[in-house]
């Protein structure tokens, strides 16, 4: 490990899992903003060049820029759980906020993000539920589920969760029910596919997907943990250019590079943070990998740079653009 600039620089060897070699260029993970409590929810901004995330325990969004370092964040009345730009409309964003769906106005400064309006309810039959993850589709459609509630830390109620498709119209349509918790949400056009994960199947769901519709069907289970000898959860995750997944393993300490055509696991990149929560692709070229983590004490501190947010380079891959979050 060695100090960079205020911040920590860890260089991993990483091994390529398709055989029992060594990656002659090894992945550089950095760790780049002060630690969050729980960090959730990473949306590269490829027009401002900037990251936005979440730490939903400190009702707290966020907003990292690479070129400057600067790293600023707002207090809301409540979790949110996800922030996403909103299409068309500069200094307004999407945000899950408990059981809502909310638009909010934010220029990205300390403190100074307000509530315009509420887009969507949710799970009106279960009050204590919340969202916990989400993305935009490849139309602007928000995909977002929820989980039951969260007692304490890390324990709560199971199987009350359920995954929505909020329309541009805010027509709230559920896809999914007895989700115990809502994670990853990714999709690739090429597979007609849309990839999602209920953490505590460990495992990941693919299911076809209707990009003219929005509809998915067909669920079935892609990759195991329990097959691959994987411990901990399947938490956030994002696809590359090549159809590969990238998912983050809760409880890991790392970010697991998955095909879900063949169900192999490809690599593993490791994380001086065990509860890793999330990823996306960012920078100019897409080709730097930014992870979430947390700093849950679940009867042990989890001490710095646990909770920081990092970014991963020599991936030697690319995503895509994230989309933004259409509304009427």
């Amino acid at each position: 490990m060695m100090r960079l600039a205020g911040f920590q620089l860890f260089i991993y060897v990483s091994k390529c899992l398709c055989c029992d070699c060594f990656d002659d260029m090894a992945p550089i993970v950095e760790a780049l903003t002060d630690p969050v409590w729980l960090g959730e929810g990473p949306h590269w901004d490829d027009r401002e060049q900037a990251l936005y995330f979440v730490s939903i325990f400190d009702h707290t969004i966020n907003k990292y820029v690479p070129s400057t370092t600067k790293h600023t964040k707002a207090k809301l009345d409540g979790m949110p759980t996800f922030i996403i730009p909103a299409e068309g409309r500069p200094q307004h964003f999407v945000v899950g906020l408990n059981r809502l769906v909310v638009e909010i106005q934010w220029d990205g400064g300390m403190n100074t993000a307000k509530v315009v309006r509420t887009v969507a309810e949710v799970d009106q039959d279960s009050p204590k539920n919340r969202f916990n993850d989400a993305k935009a589709d490849p139309k602007g459609r928000l995909f977002a589920g929820t989980m039951g509630h969260e007692y304490e830390p890390g324990k709560f109620e199971l199987k009350k969760g359920s995954l929505y498709r909020i329309d541009p119209d805010g027509s709230v349509h559920k896809l999914d029910s007895n989700i115990d918790i809502s994670n990853g949400l990714c999709f690739d056009l090429k597979e007609k596919a849309f990839y999602y994960a209920d953490s505590f199947e460990f495992a990941i769901r693919k299911y076809d997907y209707d990009v003219n519709t929005g509809n998915i069907s067909n669920p079935k289970k892609v990759f195991a943990y329990k097959d691959h000898g994987l411990s901990g959860i399947v938490d956030g995750m994002t696809i590359d250019t090549d159809g590969n997944l990238w998912v983050a393993n809760f409880d890991g300490s790392q970010v697991l590079k998955i095909d879900p055509r063949s169900g192999k696991l490809l690599q593993k990149v490791k994380f001086p943070a065990p509860q890793v929560t999330s990823a996306t692709f960012g920078g100019s070229d897409l080709d730097i990998l930014y992870v979430t983590t947390a700093a849950m004490n679940r009867g042990e501190e989890q001490k710095p740079p646990c909770g920081a947010t990092f970014s991963v380079a020599g991936l030697g891959v690319s995503g895509h653009p994230n989309t933004n979050v259409r509304l009427n």
